[in-house]
């Protein structure tokens, strides 16, 4: 398929700028994921992939060739639309011909890879169906068979699954993910949803505010978030804060909340100010020895766990603990935290602090 190499593209429309100096590379027959909230840029920097919106100024390289300027005619991407944008007035099998009848290929080769398409989709029984009374999914099948017909270096889709109800979109996704290992396709695919980005993607791009705030895969996003913003918008519940004045010195290896000192992952960088200590929830464990306190203001239960949310002096922290294990409302007890997993961040840029354990993957950002 391709590679896809993004070099400081930046979009403007007027006075709004939509995307600022974005920069990564797509590695061929990944499956790439731009997350991040309405209005991020993730489309705009999709669409500018596929051509249909030209850079104001940066590059887009598809497989070395720089065709940032090109039309999407010329950039050999399919691209699929969350509305499916199929032709109404055609059936299933004439909506994934018409792409190749008009590029001119013979009606029996045509009839065979549309054969050969509808059989890895699954839709061979509705070929001869009208595309209006389809339902989402099969509406959804047909409109990646149109891109898969044609064979293009890579396929760019914004939010396929949206318009389907939350059952069938987990359904599709897992089908979908599967899709792209048999074709070894490369393919850049926009979400808002956190939880379709973590499941299905080999790389992430978060994007916010029209600026990538960190590149990397699932893992490293969630276990090392560069900002503030990407630890609260990856994990459910999200990542916890908690706030506190102090200087950190470079080699540290802990920090004083409360007067109680906490280990944190390795060597620090230097800080000084409000800086913030952040942990997920499954990495806080309620202890009756451990040092710093919390008071137990709420339980929800999740079958074979419960999200407790507890008052400390700090601010306010949810941990993920096994549902047999007593909480109390009102109750006080020990906090610890798995010292591996814990990230500082400075609150006035938003930033981490980098450590040794976390400063290359922070570097992808």
């Amino acid at each position: 398929m391709a590679q896809i190499v993004i070099d400081r593209i930046r979009k403007e429309f007027g006075d709004f700028t939509a995307v600022r100096e974005s920069s990564f590379t797509i590695e061929d027959g990944e499956f790439f994921m731009l997350l991040g909230p309405s209005g991020c840029g993730k489309t705009t920097t999709l669409r500018m992939i596929a051509g249909l919106e030209l850079p104001t100024s940066g590059q887009i390289f598809l497989d070395g060739e720089d065709i940032s300027q090109k039309p999407p005619s010329q950039r050999d991407i399919a691209f699929v639309f969350q509305m499916f944008a199929l032709y109404p007035h055609m059936n299933v099998r004439k909506n994934l011909s018409y792409p190749l009848i008009s590029q001119g290929m013979p009606r029996a080769q045509v009839r065979a890879k549309i054969s050969e398409v509808a059989e890895i989709l699954g839709i061979k029984d509705i070929l001869n169906r009208p595309v209006g009374g389809l339902s989402g999914g099969d509406r959804q099948r047909v409109a990646l068979g149109r891109a898969i017909v044609r064979e293009p270096k890579a396929f760019m889709m914004d939010e396929p699954l949206g318009a389907l109800d939350a059952e069938f979109r987990e359904h599709m996704a897992e089908e979908l993910r599967a899709l792209h290992d048999r074709m070894n396709a490369t393919t850049v695919y926009v979400t808002h949803d956190q939880l379709e980005a973590m499941q299905m993607g080999d790389k992430i791009v978060v994007m916010n505010n029209a600026v990538v705030e960190q590149f990397g895969t699932p893992q490293e996003i969630y276990d090392k978030p560069a900002t503030m913003f990407v630890a609260d918008f990856i994990g459910s519940p999200s990542m916890n804060f908690l706030r506190f004045d102090g200087v950190i010195e470079d080699g540290a290896r802990w920090v004083s909340l409360d007067g109680v000192t906490l280990n944190v992952p390795r060597q620090l960088q230097g800080a000084a100010g409000t800086l913030v200590f952040g942990v997920r929830p499954e990495h806080v464990a309620l202890t009756d020895t451990g040092r710093y306190r919390g008071k137990i203001l709420a339980s929800e239960y999740l079958g074979t766990t419960q999200i407790v949310t507890l008052a400390t002096a700090n601010g306010e922290i949810k941990a993920r603990i096994d549902s047999a294990q007593t909480a109390a409302i009102g109750e006080t007890v020990g906090l610890e935290f798995d010292a591996r997993k814990i990230t500082l961040f400075d609150e006035a840029s938003g930033t981490a602090i980098r450590s040794t354990l976390n400063s290359e993957v922070l570097a992808h950002g």
